[in-house]
C-alpha cells in the first residue's frame, strides 16, 4: 500500500511553505546540515519584493511563500515535528521535515530569470 498523501494533514499554505523550506534547505548556500541528526538550518528566509520571491535558483510568487513570515505556520510546523523556529530568525528543519513529501513538488516553482 502507498504511503498515505499528507499524513500529518497540514493545510495548502503550511505545505507551500514546508515545500519552499525544503528547496532552501537542498540550497548548500542557504543552508547549514547537521550530518550527525539530519537537521538543516536555513540561513535566511527570503522576503517578498513585488510580487515574488527569490527561493534559491527558482522565483515564486509572495502570495505562495507567505507562510514564510507567518508564525501560525511555524507554529503547526513545530508541532507537527517538521520544523524548529526561534521567532523566525532562525528556523531548522527536521529530518521528517526535510524528507515529508508534500506532494507539491515544484508545481508552483519557476525558474528565476533574473
Amino acid at each position: 500500500m502507498p504511503p498515505k498523501k499528507n499524513p500529518l494533514k497540514l493545510n495548502k499554505l503550511q505545505l507551500r511553505t514546508l515545500a519552499l523550506a525544503q528547496v532552501l534547505a537542498a540550497d548548500p548556500a542557504a543552508s547549514e546540515t547537521d550530518t550527525e541528526t539530519g537537521e538543516v538550518t536555513l540561513l535566511q528566509l527570503p522576503h517578498a519584493h513585488g510580487s515574488h520571491v527569490h527561493v534559491g535558483e527558482f522565483t515564486v510568487s509572495a502570495r505562495d511563500a507567505s507562510g514564510f513570515s507567518n508564525p501560525a505556520v511555524w507554529t503547526v510546523l513545530e508541532r507537527k515535528g517538521l520544523a524548529r523556529a526561534g521567532g523566525l530568525v532562525c528556523v531548522v528543519l527536521t529530518k521528517q521535515g526535510r524528507d515529508y513529501e508534500t506532494g507539491l513538488g515544484q508545481s508552483f516553482l519557476a525558474h528565476s530569470d533574473h
